[in-house]
């Protein structure tokens, strides 16, 4: 790399942390702040550990600046002065990666850019879902673990009333609030399930399972939470729905999660194996 090219990168990388210095400042509030995207403190580390994995092939790639990384940049500069006037942080935040990437298509060209296509895109798990699209699916969300929970307590013979997200016992009556409505879970075990596609398979159809997966693993696994928590406060009280024993089910549920990803991935990889091996003849190839 020559003397004008780190000469590029170190203007850039200080333009970079003037213009978004607020932007980052709110990011990080929002990671300590919410529990729901605590993981994005993760996601920085992770993706500069995928382009450091790639140092060979980085090293192999020919520089060859391109200059409409430098029409890309100032999009993604105009973008976030409109988010910012408008006080839309998603826009803003968007902008911070479309910044990153448009910088690197700009001093190192495309090749680079094919080269860590993955890692700058898994940054965009560690932007916060806006308001307006998080709203829309927490609520349902909500419904459903209740819903589930009150026929998983109806089941177990748990005499049960459910009013919204209101579940009603004999001893006490349990909020379905936004915090247990699974959508932490899901956005922890999506980014969960990018990874573990990543470094597990290289069946791009395997990975689209695996993160298609969270979906209904995620719902499943909370509504098994609620159901839990009435479970233990019908039996033993309501100290059993509050301070540790709710944590902990909530980590608890979390690994089961998990684990039932790793069963998914299991399946997936078996069945693929089968089809190339011509046990079975599908239509299709899942691998």
């Amino acid at each position: 790399m020559g003397r004008r090219q780190l000469v590029a990168i170190a203007a850039l990388v200080a333009a970079f942390l003037f213009l978004y210095r607020d932007v980052i400042v709110w990011l990080v509030d929002d990671w300590d702040l919410n529990g729901n995207y605590s993981h994005g403190y993760l996601v920085a580390p992770i993706a500069l550990y995928l382009v450091w994995e790639r140092r060979d092939r980085l090293k192999q790639t020919e520089i060859r600046p391109s200059p409409w990384g430098l029409v890309a940049l100032i999009g993604c500069v105009l973008m976030l002065m409109a988010g910012t006037i408008a006080a839309e942080t998603f826009s803003a935040r968007v902008s911070l990666v479309g910044t990153i990437v448009a910088a690197i298509w700009f001093v190192a060209g495309a090749g680079f850019l094919r080269v860590l296509w993955f890692p700058l895109a898994f940054l965009l798990l560690m932007i916060p879902i806006p308001a307006i699209i998080f709203n829309r699916i927490a609520f349902p969300l909500q419904l459903i673990a209740s819903e589930f929970g009150e026929r998983t307590l109806a089941l177990a013979n748990v005499p049960v009333f459910r009013e919204g997200n209101l579940i009603v016992l004999e001893n006490m009556s349990l909020d379905v609030a936004e915090a247990c409505s699974g959508i932490r879970s899901l956005v922890s075990l999506f980014t969960l399930s990018v990874l573990y596609g990543y470094f597990t398979t290289t069946s791009v159809k395997v990975r689209v399972l695996l993160a298609a997966a969270t979906v209904p693993i995620a719902i499943v696994a909370n509504g098994l939470r609620v159901a839990g928590t009435g479970l233990g406060a019908h039996v033993w009280g309501p100290k059993a729905a509050e301070g540790f024993f709710h944590e902990a089910s909530g980590w608890a549920v979390f690994v089961v999660a998990a684990l039932a990803l790793g069963a998914v991935r299991f399946v997936a990889t078996a069945a693929a194996r089968l089809f190339r091996d011509g046990t079975l003849r599908p239509t299709g190839d899942l691998a």
